[in-house]
């Protein structure tokens, strides 16, 4: 079961999700960051670092 991005970070993209990944598989959208869930490995780093609580588990 991979973490998926939620609502709180459209508009926010503060990043500290981006450079705790240690498999970089958060990609910046449009409005918002977004994780691939064939890439991550479920560490739960980005969900501790979100400042706006918008990363869950799948």
């Amino acid at each position: 079961m991979a973490f998926v991005i939620t609502f709180p970070c459209q508009g926010e993209k503060a990043a500290e999700c981006v450079e705790v990944c240690p498999v970089d598989c958060i990609a910046e959208g449009k409005d918002q960051f977004y994780i691939d869930p064939d890439i991550c490995i479920d560490c739960g780093a980005c969900q501790a670092v979100c400042p706006v609580d918008a990363i869950f588990h799948e």
